[in-house]
């Protein structure tokens, strides 16, 4: 599936950093393996959000220097393969998204689809999972942070949030940030807003419920991420909202 000329399905940023977090973006690319062209979209159609968390990568980028963090993003679109979803599951692989119409997504083989997993899927989960084993082999205390963004508008509504914590109800991290989100954006901070964690997510379950990790995933309105400035200005306070979670607040 990949070739020379692609670039990696991973990249690492601060490997060796000291923070607990560990931060990690499922869709913090949008490139398309050059094997797949365009999957049948307009070149404008990958800048979108179905293509991609816009502002995720920034931001990841910008909380590992903040916090000594390291960061572990996936490069491809999520319109190649959803890496927060479940082998076999129906949006891994999407032929419709949000309307749009994704021609070289319809009628996949099983072999087809395994190649995409092979290329992307796997090496992502396999470079988390790495992280997490070599660091609870050295005995270094884990809060995994899933980096996501949502789009100010869906089918018509306009998002009131500007950022939400997604939760099962079994993460004290989760509670504490979310108290910290309400208690500094008041209504504009969501619970299990835009989306809820449940089982159409992959990342999450997979990786900490085998090692009982704490975790928090984190959804960022995109229009506040949208350029240098807005990623700067986010990942300041999240990362001042993440010292304190740490702390009990």
């Amino acid at each position: 599936m990949l070739g020379s000329g692609d670039p990696p399905p991973v990249v690492v940023t601060n490997p060796g950093g000291g923070s607990p977090f560990l931060l990690i973006g499922d869709h913090a690319g949008r490139i398309v393996p050059r094997a797949l062209g365009d999957l049948g979209l307009a070149p404008a159609t990958m800048d979108l959000h179905i293509a991609w968390d816009i502002g995720s990568a920034g931001l990841g980028g910008r909380l590992s220097a903040a916090l000594d963090a390291t960061f572990i993003e996936q490069t491809y679109s999520r319109l190649v393969i959803d890496c927060n979803r479940k082998p076999g599951a129906p949006g891994l692989i999407p032929a419709i998204s949000d309307g749009v119409v994704v021609p070289g997504n319809s009628d996949l083989t099983e072999a087809q689809i395994e190649a995409r997993m092979d290329a992307i899927w796997r090496p992502y989960h396999a470079a988390v999972s790495a992280a997490l084993d070599a660091r609870q082999a050295e005995g270094r205390p884990t809060l995994l942070v899933s980096l996501h963004s949502f789009t100010p508008v869906m089918g018509g509504f306009a998002r009131p949030w500007r950022m939400g914590v997604l939760h099962r109800g079994d993460s004290p991290l989760s509670e504490r940030m979310l108290a910290l989100l309400r208690r500094d954006l008041g209504a504009a901070a969501g619970d299990n807003q835009p989306y809820r964690l449940d089982e159409t997510d992959n990342t999450i379950p997979r990786h900490v419920d085998p090692r009982g990790l704490d975790y928090l995933e984190l959804e960022v309105r995109q229009d506040l991420l949208s350029d240098a400035a807005g990623q700067d200005a986010v990942a300041t306070r999240v990362a001042g909202w993440l010292g304190e979670a740490l702390n009990g607040g």
